[in-house]
């Protein structure tokens, strides 16, 4: 069947000089890779007075992030600078004990044996949307990108915070969240120059005022749940997880601020670019509605349907593996190290680049094309150990991996058997990296109202078409 590559920026024949990169706040961060740098194993370059050293492939990444991640757990000066003044000593930034006390209480609220506390909410808040959506008129035009994030915000509100956050307030975090993400400073030359965290950095208004708006809402809305019996939310299971009264109400902040950016931004871009791939692969849209009318027969999924989900869960890898929400990965080297023969500095950044190792020509097969077949169970262009990390590797893995993987995977297939997006006409979609990796600024698609068939017709007809022999469809 024909196969489709999606868009990715030129890339340029030589690497770009020390003044270009420097230049990185106005440059697109995915536009400064060179052709070979998506066949190079490892890469160092010295940048004003810090060395940087790509890992590039899976046993170099094995090394930093899971081998030796003591070494390298602390995260790069210049992630610490962009987030602190949103998430303060949270967990995506923290590090040494804080990080590690915090992550101890973090990982049971969201572990996977709790998924059967969310993926009601999960359903729920997708199937009033497909509600929505479906009832608009055929053709009817809609901000998929906006969608997602008003989606997974909602969810994660309701998760986090039950019913306390509300509809118009989670509105009004998305769009701070998205105003802080634009202004972010993710150079920080200052650390570039050898100078420390604690020189105070300049930030602009507009970073700052949209973090205050987050906080704002944030302390209210913990207030209220102090008064609130909702055992359900994860605020509440945190606050009776700190059974020793260390988390102020400024840290639980934090932590609520770290799951709400991890659990709604992620997973909305990774939604977004799944509906664009999908609009522009029929073949395997198809093959999806197939699935999901077999195994689904109209109903709504539910967490017991996951595992045989098979297909939509290769869709939200394989869009995970193309558009990586986070594709780039730094750590500061504790002390010094070599990696593949290569001397690697104390103090030096460490960084994996998902975004080269996902589309590395040694490891991925037509690594540019959209091939979600690759990720079905016992598939000869399975990935390699550590060639794919989508959610970070070793023990800075996100804690709420299974949630986020779950939420994709519930999301798209209740609201794929409800309607079906096509890319509006005359829309230009590309990749765009500021804190994470998004289709542009908006994703126009119009939208039309779907009937699934029942499961004793679709399975009948999955069962006559013709597959291809090495499994694309």
């Amino acid at each position: 069947m024909p196969e489709f590559v999606p868009p990715f920026p030129p890339r340029p024949k030589t690497s770009p000089s020390i003044l270009e990169l420097l230049r990185l706040r106005t440059l697109d961060f995915l536009s400064i890779w060179e052709e070979k740098a998506f066949e190079y194993q490892t890469m160092s370059m010295q940048l004003l007075a810090r060395q940087i050293f790509i890992c590039n492939s899976p046993d170099s990444v094995h090394h930093a992030f899971v081998a030796r991640a003591e070494n390298f757990q602390r995260k790069s000066p210049q992630m610490r600078n962009a987030l602190s003044p949103l998430l303060g000593d949270g967990l995506f930034v923290s590090d040494g004990e804080t990080w590690r006390r915090r992550r101890r209480m973090i990982a049971p609220v969201l572990h996977s044996g709790r998924l059967g506390q969310f993926a009601s909410i999960m359903v729920e808040a997708a199937a009033e949307l497909g509600g929505q959506w479906a009832a608009l008129p055929p053709g009817a035009t809609v901000d998929a990108l906006k969608a997602m994030a008003q989606l997974t915000a909602e969810i994660i509100g309701r998760t986090i915070f039950g019913r306390t956050l509300g509809a118009d307030r989670t509105r009004e975090v998305v769009e701070a969240f998205s105003e802080y993400q634009r202004h972010a400073d993710q150079r920080d030359l200052l650390s570039l120059l050898g100078l420390p965290l604690s020189v105070p950095r300049w930030r602009g208004a507009k970073t700052t005022r949209s973090a205050a708006s987050i906080h704002a809402i944030l302390d209210e809305v913990i207030a209220d749940l102090r008064d609130e019996n909702d055992a359900g939310s994860v605020v509440r299971m945190l606050m009776r997880e700190d059974r020793g009264g260390a988390l102020d109400a400024t840290a639980l902040r934090n932590e609520a601020a770290v799951l709400f950016m991890a659990g709604h931004e992620t997973t909305a871009n990774c939604l977004a670019w799944a509906w664009y791939l999908l609009s522009q692969a029929p073949e395997v849209e198809d093959r999806l509605h197939r699935e999901l009318d077999t195994v689904l027969g109209g109903r709504p999924p539910a967490l017991a349907d996951v595992p045989r989900l098979v297909y939509t869960r290769a869709i939200i890898e394989e869009t995970l593996r193309l558009y990586p929400p986070v594709p780039l990965l730094a750590r500061e080297a504790a002390r010094e190290d070599t990696i593949r023969g290569r001397r690697v500095k104390a103090g030096a950044l460490v960084i994996v680049v998902p975004w080269l190792l996902h589309r590395h020509r040694l490891f991925w097969r037509e690594p540019d094309h959209f091939r979600p077949e690759r990720f079905l169970p016992g598939h000869p262009d399975a990935p390699l150990k550590y060639s794919y990390v989508p959610f970070s590797v070793g023990p800075r893995t996100c804690a709420g991996l299974s949630f986020g993987l779950t939420e994709a995977i519930v999301c798209l297939a209740t609201l794929t058997r409800m309607v079906r997006l096509r890319l509006a006409p005359g829309a230009v979609v590309e990749p765009v990296c500021h804190l994470t990796l998004r289709p542009g600024d908006r994703l126009p698609m119009t939208v039309s109202a779907r009937n699934a068939r029942p499961a004793v017709e679709a399975a009948a007809a999955a069962a006559t078409m013709p597959r291809c022999p090495v499994a694309h469809g």
